[in-house]
This record gives structure tokens, C-alpha cells and sequence, in this order.
């Protein structure tokens, strides 16, 4: 058996059809299938890169120091994440490539368990299947029964749906994970992306204090600077938490040679020590998310969680391909809910991630005003 025929089939394939007949709109293409970010890297990034072009050695996999004590300061003022040391915080290339190779990395192999939300970011489903692990697709952990599963996805804010895990539910988690020895891994890429005004709604990392206790024991947690920093064509991300797992994947990664380069650990420094920046980004988004918002819920769309993230949730009772085929005719592509879970059939993800212009070009369309 080759590797490629134990991983699900790339869903974005399934898609083009639909891409091309949007991209036939007299006004072209309104693509907000995948997230990806448009608007500009930050100066302060850009300055910084540039300033550390000349770096003709290999760079460490650990990281730079300076590049990790970034992370956890802006763990700890951001998020009030505190206590954690250097030896708690690795450097990555993009948290995609973590997130597909962290099974394998951390020793999950064949007859061991991953469970995944039911709706689901994919590529927790392909690190599963590279190890030959099982996967359980649930958020429900009293249907696992006495299993002990290996390794334990968490997503809060959601992709695809938004939906923000409460505290109380973070703690139960963690607890259940502990009990069992499961490793708890959190993907909290869209963390500093909260919509709503209620506190007590506002997202919340696993490495808080108020979910994890005094211990990191057992929990990692993955970031990236791809949305909130307009990074994504740097690949800058990191994993941090229990130390004895950051040890082990700094261990396996070091044989592979798995190293962010040295000018993008700059880089990667600069933006997150400087928080003006992803204000302005977030306001951006908030604009964007509320024009789509209004305009689809005008249009007949329910909207569902979509509390965080960059993504709205949104059905109209049918199923997901007949909403993106009736979308595609208007020249708005988006994503079917079936690519993250045979859950998601009657809901279709709508990223805000395009540009002002964009959005308005959707806005119009979705009303009945589009140009024809």
C-alpha cells in the first residue's frame, strides 16, 4: 500500500467545477472558499525580514531565543497564558505541516486512537492516517466509552464552524484527556479571532491558567500568524505546552532537519510584539464579517455558531452542493460543509477573508443586484 492511498482524497479537487463556473461572472470571481489572507504583510514584519536577510547559516530547530520568548510574551499578554518557560515553545514551518506530522511525530502509530471534532480542519484526519491510527470523529467523549485514545484534537475557535468551546467544557476536557494519559493537542490558530461582546463567549486558550491548573501536563497548543499577521506566505507558526512533548517533537524534528528558516524567525519576533497591527486586522475582518453576515441572512441563509474564527456557518436547509452550485451562478464560490465532516452536508463555510472590494461585489450579488 502506497502512503498516498492510507490519506483521504484532497476535497479542494472536488471543487473545481464550481470554481470555473464562478470565475465565468461577467465581474469575475468572489472566492471565499479558503481562508486565505489578502490584505498586506505588515510593515513592521517586512522591515523585519529584510533586516535579517543575511543569514547564511542553518538555523537551529529549537528556534531562536529571542523568537520564543515572543511567543510566550505575547502568550501571556494577549491570552494570560503564564508560567511557561523556553522549553515549552517550539518554532514551526506553518502549523499545517505540524498538525499533519504531530501523530507520527509524538509515536501515535497503527491500532492507536485519534479522535477528532465531528466537524473537523482535515488535516487532523491525514496526520491520523499517515501514523495508520484509528479515527473517531465526535464531541461527544461519553461515546467513546473506556477507550483511551492516543491523541485528542481540540479546535476552539472552530474551523469550519466558529463555534467557541466555554471554559467549563476547555476543563472537562483537559480532566477526561488526563485521566486517561491522551495527549490533548488544542489548534487555537483562530484565537484572537472572537465576534462576540459577552466575555464569557470570548475564546480561551487550554494553556490558561483557569482551564490547566498550575501543569501543562499532557497539553500542547498550536498557533499561527497566518491570519492574525497576514503570514501565511511565511509559514510562521509555533506549539507550545508540556514540555516533555515539546522535547519529544524538537527530538524527532531535529533528525528531520525540520527548521524555520532564520529570517522568518525574525520576522515572526516583530509580529508578535506588535499588537497595532492585528487590531487593525481584526477591525478589517469585523467590517467584512458583518456586511457577509447581513447579507447572506437577507438572502435566506441561517447562520450558525460562527462566535470566532474567520468563517460564517451558514445554511438554508438543502443540501451543501446545492447551495455552492446556486452560489457559483452568482459567482461566490464557497466551501461545502461535507469537506470537514459527513455533519456539515446541509451547511456550506463562507470565508471573510476576500477584499473590501470583494465583499461588496458578494454583498451585491447576494441581494440581486450583481452585474450581468
Amino acid at each position: 500500500m502506497t502512503v498516498s492511498s492510507r490519506l483521504p482524497d484532497f476535497p479542494w479537487d472536488k471543487l473545481t467545477g464550481h470554481a470555473e463556473r464562478a470565475r465565468a461572472h461577467p465581474d469575475g470571481i468572489v472566492d471565499l472558499s479558503v481562508g486565505t489572507p489578502v490584505d498586506p504583510t505588515p510593515e513592521v514584519v517586512q522591515e523585519a525580514l529584510r533586516a535579517a536577510a543575511d543569514s547564511p547559516g542553518y538555523p537551529t530547530t529549537i528556534g531562536l531565543p529571542a523568537t520564543r520568548q515572543a511567543a510566550l510574551d505575547w502568550l501571556s499578554s494577549s491570552h494570560g497564558v503564564t508560567g511557561l518557560g523556553l522549553d515549552q515553545v517550539l518554532p514551526v514551518i506553518g502549523s499545517k505541516e505540524l498538525i499533519a506530522s504531530l501523530a507520527v511525530h509524538l509515536g501515535v502509530g497503527p491500532g492507536d486512537l485519534v479522535v477528532l471534532p465531528a466537524l473537523a480542519y482535515p488535516t487532523y484526519e491525514v496526520g491520523a492516517a499517515l501514523a495508520g491510527a484509528r479515527v473517531v470523529a465526535t464531541d461527544s467523549l461519553t461515546a467513546l466509552g473506556p477507550e483511551r485514545p492516543a491523541l485528542l484534537w481540540l479546535n476552539s475557535p472552530s474551523n469550519p464552524t466558529g463555534k467557541v468551546l466555554p471554559p467549563p467544557h476547555l476543563r472537562k476536557v483537559v480532566d477526561w484527556c488526563r485521566e486517561r494519559g491522551t495527549v490533548l493537542v488544542s489548534d487555537e490558530c483562530y484565537l484572537e479571532f472572537g465576534w462576540e461582546a459577552d466575555p464569557a463567549s470570548q475564546p480561551v486558550s487550554v494553556l490558561h491558567p483557569s482551564i490547566c491548573g498550575d501543569s501543562t501536563d499532557g497539553l500542547l497548543a498550536v498557533h499561527s500568524l497566518s491570519k492574525r499577521s497576514n503570514l501565511a506566505g511565511y509559514r510562521c507558526a509555533f506549539v507550545a505546552g508540556d514540555p516533555r512533548l515539546v522535547g519529544e517533537l524538537l527530538a524527532v524534528r531535529k533528525n528531520l532537519g525540520l527548521q524555520m528558516p532564520g529570517p522568518q524567525q525574525v520576522a515572526m519576533a516583530a509580529a508578535l510584539s506588535d499588537t497595532a497591527h492585528a487590531k487593525e486586522q481584526h477591525a478589517r475582518y469585523a467590517l467584512r464579517r458583518a456586511a457577509l453576515r447581513s447579507a447572506l441572512e437577507s438572502a435566506g441563509f441561517r447562520i450558525d455558531h460562527s462566535q470566532g474564527s474567520l468563517y460564517l456557518w451558514a445554511s438554508r436547509d438543502e443540501g451543501c452542493w446545492e447551495t455552492v452550485g446556486g452560489l457559483a451562478e452568482r459567482g461566490i464560490l464557497v466551501a461545502p460543509g461535507d469537506f470537514y465532516g459527513a455533519a456539515g452536508a446541509r451547511h456550506v463555510r463562507v470565508a471573510f477573508t476576500a477584499t473590501d472590494e470583494r465583499v461588496e461585489a458578494a454583498v451585491a450579488r447576494l441581494a440581486g443586484q450583481e452585474t450581468s
